[in-house]
């Protein structure tokens, strides 16, 4: 971005304009995982109902080896989820703490307030993410990590947390677009 002359705007305007454009624009790492996320959502589908049908005994084939194949897509792409959750955090909390955020205290507190709270939309789904993770290693084959050994009232635990986080996001979401609207 070129400087600009000081127009009565200052210096600091296009510092902080480089920031915001920063935050908004998706690196490269993001857009794989994400990619990659979705090829493992798309993969799971499939398996989970091959899985099914062969339990309802419309196909001949191992459900047990399906359900397998399909929680590790799922868990997969939880994997995914945590580490791009992860990413933008460290990504968005670094932007904000860096010398050049000095330069850019003249930004409107809004900017600053959406910046918090995707920070702490991108924690929630690491949160949710997490407890689904525990969950679906809990539902591979025994003698992988901890699978099969959480009491039932774990299970439900962490899917009712995961749940309540996404809930939660939703509302928030919701929430944010009605304040948005004239």
């Amino acid at each position: 971005m070129a400087w600009a002359p000081n127009l009565g705007r200052g210096w600091v305007r296009p510092w902080a304009h480089a920031l915001l454009l920063a935050l908004q624009e998706e690196d490269v790492f993001v857009r794989c995982v994400s990619v990659l996320g979705n090829l493992a959502d798309q993969l799971y589908y499939p398996c989970e109902h091959v899985a099914w049908a062969a339990d309802a005994r419309i196909l001949r084939v191992d459900s047990a080896w399906w359900w397998t194949l399909s929680t590790a897509f799922w868990g997969l792409s939880l994997l995914l989820g945590i580490a791009r959750s992860l990413w933008m955090v460290v990504k968005l909390r670094k932007q904000l703490r860096s010398p050049m955020a000095a330069f850019t205290s003249q930004l409107p507190w809004s900017k600053w307030r959406s910046v918090e709270a995707q920070i702490q939309s991108e924690v929630l789904t690491l949160l949710s993410n997490l407890a689904d993770l525990a969950n679906a290693v809990h539902w591979l084959p025994p003698g992988v990590l901890w699978a099969g050994r959480f009491p039932p009232w774990l299970v439900g635990l962490l899917g009712t947390v995961s749940s309540l986080l996404s809930v939660y996001q939703a509302v928030q979401a919701g929430g944010q677009g009605d304040a948005t609207t004239p």
